[in-house]
């Protein structure tokens, strides 16, 4: 076995405890040297040479910033690269083909971003040489020679890899560039499409616009234009529909398609397994420890790859990557709530603000079900939720809670640490909510807390997380107080698909078993065909006016938000995940003559699907 020892500097804080870690370590004590504070950095040091792997580092350290794992020997004859001495350590690499496109998921912090920046040519492989001399290309190319990875990293050696990025966090460029949203596009453009990418991502309107004023949908349509308009024969896209609403997710997987040169290598991180699904030819699953290390698994096909990440077994490596499996409902006709009692209800309500008007039609909520909130961005979802949670007082038309001491529970979209309190601590924050959240062994502790990875935030301040882990605390302290009706205004918002399912799951018992109601703005159609009972869905003019439907049993509304958008779902025969038709095929076709945009499966369907793949 080969030992691993991880240490996080960004959590150890040396100087603000009494170094347990060194002072009990064993190999300490017996006049050995396993663990010491390095005199040039003043950071803690492990020796995986000299350790024995008894975890007392680990139990010792108040922030939990050590991790050490012991993983097998033949890991280490595929490690690719590693972040300095105790860093993360990269084992293998997805393999792109020409002419496909490579789909990667997995959880954050298991090493995607870091293959991309490789394949990409950003980043040269050290092979976990840390010190001294770094490999020279001919010595990494020998180290995968007979592999399939080999003839790629030849290529991109010498040169003959023209990579185009798209890279993670878009919410930098405004940053990094100046200048009108046409004039930038038109000097990124070396193919001559720039004015065909402005019009298929709907730029067109934003030509004469600064880059600096755009929101973050319109970064990301910016981007993946700019990156499309490239010469180039290797696209990555790192998380492209990040910010978007659904149709917007649609229309940027169809310019993927659409513009990346037939003979490039592409690569796509996705955290919506339905886009993943609709984007990909075949898949690669990232697992390991987040911030530890992680693991590239061999290529699957699409269908196969992401029911093998959802049921949490990878059969071709033999490794089990999650205790349970996910599984969504086949019928996605679930049991009726209509004779529960009503938690809230509304009149015919009309909203205006900042000169955009909103209408929805009469509606309620009623006990044990949760009520998916689905349209474009800009028609009034976080507007209609503000209502609900009494923050903005309608024009005409009211609210009224017909149950008595109705307990509310709301998470807005955006979020800021000095709205929050800044200088409270993620433990305090969470204890005010409730509780039983940092007691171990509850559900709530173990669904939120651990698997989250918020465990390891404990002792930071809120205004010192990032936006990720800032969302991650907010979503976990308003699922875990105690209330009858949640308002959750898109939970899955920098998530990653793990954390994603996780929240999924914690919303589903929560309204199952507590009898509590949830209304959830969310653009990931997975998430929202695994929870909702009902669908309400928002349509109109963005930025300007929108009307709401009244909330519809989840087939009907589905299939009315799917014709709206023009796109068809099958459900998988096997893990029941809403999957994407492609344009054009065979099922998309035979479900829009029959305008069953929302698909329930049909004996012999399973047929149809491999025979369409």
């Amino acid at each position: 076995m080969t030992r691993l020892a991880v240490i996080d500097y960004e959590l150890c804080k040396p100087s603000k405890c009494s170094q347990e870690c060194i002072r009990f370590c064993p190999v300490n004590l017996t006049g050995g040297k396993a663990i010491e504070i390095d005199p040039v950095r003043r950071k803690p040091v492990i020796y995986e040479d000299t350790c024995i792997g008894c975890g007392i580092c680990v139990k010792k350290c108040p922030f939990k910033a050590i991790s050490i794992v012991n993983l097998p020997d033949e890991l280490e004859r595929i490690l690719i690269h590693r972040y300095g001495v105790n860093g993360f350590k990269l084992y293998g690499l997805p393999i792109p083909r020409q002419g496909r496109v490579l789909g990667i998921i997995g959880k954050n912090g298991a090493g995607k971003t870091t293959a991309l920046r490789i394949l990409a040519g950003e980043l040269r492989p050290n092979l976990g040489r840390v010190e001294g001399e770094p490999p020279s290309w001919d010595e990494i190319i020998r180290r995968f020679r007979g592999t399939e990875i080999q003839n790629y990293l030849r290529m991109l050696a010498e040169g003959k890899i023209k990579p185009a990025h798209k890279i993670q966090y878009v919410d930098i460029v405004p940053k990094k560039l100046k200048g009108r949203v046409g004039e930038l596009l038109k000097k990124a453009d070396e193919r001559g499409i720039w004015r065909e990418l402005a019009k298929e991502l709907s730029l067109e309107h934003l030509l004469d616009r600064d880059v600096r004023q755009l929101s973050g949908g319109e970064l990301q349509r910016f981007l993946v234009a700019a990156v499309l308009s490239r010469d180039a024969n290797a696209y990555f896209f790192d998380e492209p529909s990040s910010y978007l609403d659904i149709r917007e997710r649609i229309r940027v997987a169809k310019a993927i398609r659409k513009y990346v040169p037939r003979d490039s290598y592409v690569v796509v991180v996705e955290h919506d397994i339905a886009m993943l699904d609709y984007l990909s030819d075949h898949v690669v699953i990232m697992y390991g420890e987040p911030g530890v290390y992680g693991i590239a698994s061999k290529p699957y096909g699409v269908r196969a790859g992401i029911n093998n990440f959802l049921k949490g077994y990878l059969p071709a490596e033999n490794m089990r990557i999650r205790s349970e499996p996910i599984k969504y409902t086949l019928n996605p006709s679930p049991k009726p709530v209509l004779e529960a009692r009503k938690y809230l209800e509304w009149t015919r309500i009309e909203v205006t603000l900042d000169g955009f008007r909103l209408e929805v039609e009469p509606g309620e909520i009623r006990e044990g079900e949760v009520i998916g909130v689905m349209g474009a961005n800009g028609t009034g979802k976080t507007t209609f939720v503000r209502v609900l949670a009494g923050e903005l007082e309608p024009r005409s038309g009211e609210v009224s809670k017909p149950a008595e001491q109705l307990r509310v529970s709301y998470k807005p979209q955006y979020i800021s640490a000095e709205r929050l309190g800044e200088e409270k601590t993620v433990e305090q924050f969470l204890r005010e909510a409730n509780p039983q959240t940092l007691m171990p062994g509850t559900w709530l502790n173990v669904e939120l807390v651990r698997r989250m990875r918020i465990d390891r935030l404990l002792d930071r301040k809120l205004r010192d997380l990032s936006g990720g882990e800032l969302q991650k605390v907010m979503v976990a302290a308003t699922l875990a107080r105690e209330a009858d009706l949640y308002l959750l205004d898109e939970p899955s918002a920098y998530l990653d698909v793990e954390e994603r399912l996780t929240v999924a799951k914690a919303i589903k018992r929560l309204t199952e078993t507590r009898g509590a109601a949830a209304l959830v703005v969310e653009h990931d159609i997975a998430v929202q065909d695994y929870i909702a009972n009902r669908i309400m869905v928002f349509h109109g003019t963005p930025g300007r006016e929108g009307h709401a439907l009244a909330p519809k049993p989840l087939m009907e509304g589905m299939n009315l938000f799917l014709q709206e958008i023009g796109i068809t779902i099958r459900k998988d025969p096997e893990t029941g995940r809403p999957r994407i038709n492609k344009e054009g095929s065979f099922l998309d076709r035979l479900q829009k003559r029959l305008k069953r945009y929302y698909y329930i499966p049909r004996p012999g369907e399973e047929k149809e699907e491999k025979e369409e793949e």
